[in-house]
């Protein structure tokens, strides 16, 4: 279930909820844009870009309209990926980007981490979730030890994902993809 945990930076617990309005709004007062979206068909475990494109398809042209894309494209990732190790720490590190980052969750789950005016927010992403953190919000992300997930991911540079890494260990003194799940609020 999609979860929005608040912390304060030294590590205190704060509010979580699964409410999808009262996460949109509390994200939304961040500037961070969270939507649900639904396939306008049903889609397999194993449906290509262009097949998750198509069944996205209004949703896409309604984002686009208001972003101007250069690209659209479809990542996955599943437990058997032989990098998955390396793809995970790459995100592992508190950054931020010159441009927004968009992710759609077509499948799976992956938890981003926010860093805004002395709070984290970990927001769980789960299928059907849309979160758009918006450029120079410093934040991370982890899929798990195991991860599983398909999403859309939108760029408005043709270089697509760059990060800025900010030195900073912060991201060590919260908890993991993997232990966030286990914990009983997730």
């Amino acid at each position: 279930m999609t979860t929005l945990t608040v912390y304060a930076s030294d590590g205190r617990v704060g509010d979580t909820t699964t409410d999808p309005a009262v996460i949109a709004t509390m994200l939304g007062g961040l500037g961070v844009l969270y939507e649900r979206w639904r396939a306008n068909r049903p889609l397999a475990a194993d449906a290509g870009q262009d097949e998750v494109l198509e069944a996205y398809q209004e949703e896409i042209d309604r984002l686009n309209a208001d972003h101007g894309f250069q690209s659209v494209d479809v990542v996955s990732l599943g437990p058997d990926h032989p990098e998955k190790a390396t793809l995970r720490s790459k995100f592992l590190a508190e950054h931020t980007h010159e441009d927004f980052e968009i992710r759609f969750f077509v499948d799976g789950r992956g938890l981003f981490y926010l860093h805004v005016g002395g709070q984290v927010y970990l927001l769980l992403c789960e299928q059907g979730d849309l979160v758009s953190v918006p450029a120079n919000t410093t934040h991370w992300f982890d899929m798990g030890a195991n991860p599983r997930f398909k999403c859309i991911r939108f760029f408005t540079t043709p270089d697509g994902w760059l990060g800025d890494f900010t030195g900073s260990d912060i991201a060590n003194r919260f908890p993991d993809f993997d232990t966030f799940v286990a914990a009983p609020h997730a």
